[in-house]
């Protein structure tokens, strides 16, 4: 029960990976509070939950909006009377289009999923975690976009380099306040939102072109034991790490 007692908020947690972290903090003791725009999804996570150490608290809303970012850490506080640790994991895809096909409206919803609205999350969090004895801890969810990218699309890349890069000033700037802040990078992972995107042609070909196509998907249960092990203290003295989960594809 290593996080027994513990205040957790996942967003993006109504399929995949955060579905799974959620899982996993709650079977550890945790409260959860999952966050994702699909409230029956959420109802359905919480339901998996009964009978576990921890459980897992629903709140629905749209991680793009400022006020449902700080709502969601208003109603930890709320419940828990504290925020112990932020995964910001929601993300979308972008069709993998270059820069040449990427509209205005495209463009914008990529940033306001991947990067605003965790922007707005980690401000608010920040802004309890500093006040509380112990800190607080985050860990970001990127992409291997975010340190590679040539075959991933503009607007996606764009997006998870500046999720890195948030990642490592936030770590820097309020590491004596006993905050950490860590960034994961994964590759490909069996999700929903992978399994049902929809590519460009030319997306299709700079993908694929040179990749060694037997290397096999992660599952999301790789990336939420690996949030689970960031947010614990056995990784007390990680800080503004970005660790890569790819199964060796960005080796290729």
């Amino acid at each position: 029960m290593k996080f027994e007692g513990k205040s957790v908020i996942v967003t993006g947690a109504s399929s995949g990976m955060g579905y799974e972290i959620a899982l996993e903090f709650a079977k550890e003791g945790a409260v959860v509070i999952a966050v994702a725009r699909r409230a029956e999804r959420l109802e359905e996570l919480a339901k998996s939950a009964e009978g576990f150490a921890g459980k897992i608290l629903p709140y629905a809303g749209d991680i793009s909006s400022q006020a449902v970012n700080e709502g969601m850490i208003e109603f930890a506080l709320k419940e828990c009377g504290k925020l112990d640790i932020l995964v910001n994991n929601a993300g979308v895809l972008d069709e993998f289009k270059p820069i040449g096909e990427v509209t205005n409206e495209l463009w914008d919803k990529v940033m306001a999923v991947n990067i605003t609205g965790p922007m707005y999350a980690i401000r608010k969090a920040i802004q309890v975690m500093e006040t509380q004895e112990d800190g607080g801890n985050i860990v970001n969810i990127a992409s291997i976009g975010g340190i590679c990218g040539c075959r991933a699309g503009a607007a996606y890349t764009t997006s998870k380099h500046a999720l890195v890069g948030l990642t490592k000033n936030t770590a820097y700037m309020y590491a004596k306040k006993k905050i950490r802040c860590n960034v994961i990078c994964p590759g490909g992972v069996e999700t929903e939102v992978m399994n049902g995107q929809q590519m460009s042609q030319m997306g299709i070909e700079r993908v694929m072109s040179g990749l060694d196509s037997t290397l096999p998907q992660g599952k999301p249960k790789d990336i939420a034991s690996t949030v689970l092990f960031l947010a614990s203290e056995n990784a007390a003295f990680m800080n503004g790490a970005v660790i890569v989960i790819d199964g060796g594809v960005s080796c290729n």
